[in-house]
């Protein structure tokens, strides 16, 4: 009788436990996420949306977020499967740095990347300011910002080929084209077309790109929920347009999910191991290759650090009052964020290691546009307009996911004979838990919250729509000078652009310092 009752309170405290535990990241997701887009579907009716689509001018907005997203993916679909082509079959000096750098655009914040693009092509680029005003500049911020996406993941599609049936077609006779087309391009197809969907997804989704290099002509429907909403207080209109981002980007959303499980499915295969280049043909296959990569990726981001070098006196905003407070909010908003997504991270992985559907709705904060969730939320909580607490948990809605997914690979990949093991020496849970899974995990968890850093430092469209102006944070106060006349403005944008690129760098070397770590702890528990 004892021992049921002992087993009935231990079975009661499990309960209550993993009650505890899904509370707080469904529960968070339903009020950040759920609650305000019904709030949104419950504001305005069907007059607007008919309104809107008979408006020529937004017709044209919602025409041009679609093209521009649909050109940049035949863009970065063109350029990026070759690239990954060359990176996946050639060995070359410097080849595994190339790979690492494929990474830094995801810790690169976004207003990073289109001051670049201005910097280069704006009204004082150094290379043709007559792209001021033209679409270009939104297109090669785009391809900028997404090629790295693309050519990551026709990468891994080249490594899923396997090496044997490229001998046996070149046995036959094939040539390059005839092994490309007949033997590596079914493989790759899946991975191509998912990361089509993701650079689609970003691409349509985008706010700061569009806000920074769109213009008044080429805005996107991000931006236009931006005005509408900042300046004209049209709220009816604003959530006919936010209705249509989620449908859209819902479809991009299922489509890359859908592919990528298809792609992920497949068996492991021997890929070829890449050769060392041989002859000219592919020493100028390979430059041309780098160079390619270079004038995509780097050249934005060594405009802005020759801009800056150019600044002069300009230097001295790093000294102004208005930039120590803005570096402070942005340190304090990301570290109360932070706080905030580690609970959400670690809950999340703990209870999708238990349930399936959990796993299904780990990236569901990256389906929804930042402007779109704070423009829910502040439909649904005006009492807390201009809050901290709205504002971090905003925050924090879009880095735990980083969080949950590196915790959640990591988790996944540990040998289970590891806690039956300890629990055979009698080890509690408690302890299972604190001295076997923990410090297993902890690489993983410090490369996820790296991330997740990154992430609200770098955030911008959150900030504007929830921000106070006395909470101006690094990106906000560089909006405000280049918003504002005159080439002193201009530089200091440039200057604070520069420092915010350098704090994104840093980012990026932890991230390859701890996954380095990462892969020599293997190696010695695998020893």
């Amino acid at each position: 009788m004892i021992a049921a009752d002992t087993t009935l309170r231990a079975a009661a405290g499990r309960l209550c436990a993993s009650l505890l535990l899904a509370l707080l990241p469904i529960g968070f997701l339903l009020l950040m996420i759920v609650a305000p887009l019904l709030a949104i579907g419950r504001y305005g009716d069907g007059a607007w949306a008919w309104a809107l689509l008979d408006d020529d001018y937004m017709r044209w907005r919602i025409a041009w977020t679609v093209l521009q997203a649909l050109i940049t993916c035949i863009l970065v679909l063109l350029i990026g499967t070759p690239l990954a082509w060359v990176l996946a079959r050639f060995d070359f000096a410097g080849r595994a740095l190339v790979l690492r750098l494929l990474m830094l655009p995801f810790v690169m914040p976004t207003l990073v990347a289109g001051m670049g693009v201005l910097a280069l092509f704006g009204t004082h680029g150094l290379l043709w300011p007559g792209w001021q005003d033209t679409p270009y500049l939104l297109l090669y911020g785009n391809v900028f910002f997404n090629l790295p996406v693309l050519v990551r993941a026709a990468y891994q599609g080249f490594l899923q080929v396997p090496a044997s049936r490229l001998w046996a077609a070149q046995t036959l006779g094939a040539g390059a084209w005839t092994r490309f087309w007949q033997v590596q391009w079914p493989v790759l197809l899946p991975w191509l077309a998912g990361g089509v969907c993701l650079v689609f997804l970003y691409c349509f989704s985008g706010f700061g790109l569009a806000l920074l290099l769109g213009g008044s002509d080429y805005a996107t429907i991000e931006v236009e929920i931006y005005q509408l909403i900042a300046y004209e207080l049209a709220m009816d209109e604003a959530s006919v347009l936010v209705w249509l981002v989620l449908a859209i980007t819902l479809l991009a959303a299922l489509a890359y999910a859908w592919l990528s499980r298809r792609a992920a499915g497949a068996n492991p295969v021997q890929p070829p191991l890449p050769e060392p280049v041989r002859g000219w043909r592919q020493y100028a296959l390979l430059a041309a290759a780098l160079v390619l990569l270079a004038l995509c990726c780097v050249l934005p981001l060594a405009a802005i650090a020759w801009r800056a070098a150019q600044a002069g006196a300009s230097w001295q905003v790093l000294l102004d009052a208005a930039t120590l407070q803005a570096a402070f909010n942005t340190l304090r908003f990301t570290g109360l964020a932070m706080l905030l997504a580690l609970l959400l991270g670690v809950s999340h992985a703990a209870l999708a290691r238990r349930h399936a559907w959990m796993r299904s709705i780990t990236f569901l904060p990256f389906m929804v546009s930042p402007v779109c969730v704070a423009f829910g939320v502040l439909l649904l909580y005006p009492q807390w307009t201009a809050s901290l607490s709205l504002l971090v948990a905003t925050y924090a809605l879009l880095a735990y996911p980083f969080i949950t997914k590196d915790l959640l690979a990591a988790w996944d990949a540990l040998p289970p004979g590891y806690a039956a093991a300890a629990r055979t020496l009698g080890a509690s849970p408690f302890q299972v838990a604190t001295r076997v899974t923990a410090p297993l995990l902890l690489p993983s968890l410090r490369r996820g919250l790296t991330l997740a850093a990154a992430t609200c430092v770098g955030e911008f469209a959150a900030t504007l729509f929830l921000s106070r102006p006395e909470w101006q944070t690094l990106t906000t106060l560089i909006y405000q000078h280049l918003s504002t006349a005159g080439q002193d403005n201009y530089d200091r944008a440039m200057v604070l652009t520069a420092v915010l690129m350098l704090l994104a760098i840093a980012v990026f070397a932890l991230l390859d310092a701890n996954s380095h770590t990462d892969k020599g702890t293997q190696r010695a528990r695998m020893g």
